[in-house]
């Protein structure tokens, strides 16, 4: 049995992006799973519906993306492993090999699709056994040395990047909506061409457009 969770904190999306990643989720993962959502919206089990455990996070003093470092609180309840997605991917095939990649004590992650030698938070796999310790201790012990750094993934990078615990997901399990490909990054919006990979099993949205702002066929096709 694994975790699948997801972070629903403040007001950057809508209701329906838990609904549509516990859909993706349900019909591309069939290794058992519980379905966590972490949320300060306490009326949301009533407009998002499914076998998913409501829960909130142990701190309230923290915003925005600051907030997923909290799912390696040793007292966000999180037992075994873990596997996250962000709430704006879009899953396009089976992810069991997401959800069995490595052991019960490996972190995974993705590489940013930026070329630079930063992780991406938006796919993670871990067992709080050892990431509390790594991640949220060491974070927290320091606060605001680590509130200097530009997000959560540089936090993560900086803690876990010389981690024997540390097995990135293969650059071809994922792609960039904008950038495409880690290769040879398309950063210019002129650039943009909004492709498929039909290789990717997800698709990773980060800054704008968001999912629900694509006219792609295979992006509404899929994110629903």
């Amino acid at each position: 049995m694994i975790n699948v969770c997801c972070v629903y904190y403040g007001n950057k999306y809508k209701p329906e992006y838990v609904q549509i990643l516990y859909n993706m989720v349900n019909r591309h993962l069939t290794v058992p799973y519980e379905f966590y959502c972490f949320t300060d919206h306490v009326n949301l089990f009533d407009q998002v519906h499914g076998k998913i455990h409501f829960k909130s996070f142990p701190r309230f003093d923290m915003e925005g993306w600051w907030n997923k470092l909290q799912l390696f609180h040793p007292e966000a309840g999180l037992q075994g492993v873990n596997l996250y997605f962000d709430l704006d991917v879009v899953i396009l095939k089976n992810i069991n090999c997401f959800a069995t990649w490595g052991d019960e004590n490996t972190f995974a992650i993705i590489n940013d699709f930026s070329g630079k030698d930063v992780l991406n938070s938006s796919i993670m796999k871990w067992n709080n056994i050892n990431a509390s310790s790594l991640i949220w201790e060491t974070y927290f012990k320091d606060r605001p040395k680590w509130r200097k750094v530009q997000g959560d993934q540089n936090v993560i990078t900086d803690l876990i990047n010389k981690q024997s615990i540390l097995k990135v997901f293969p650059d071809e399990w994922t792609f960039s909506y904008k950038w495409y490909s880690r290769v040879n990054p398309r950063f210019h919006k002129s650039e943009w061409t909004f492709e498929q990979d039909l290789n990717a099993k997800v698709a990773v949205f980060h800054g704008k457009p968001d999912p629900h702002e694509s006219e792609q066929k295979w992006v509404k096709n899929n994110w629903k």
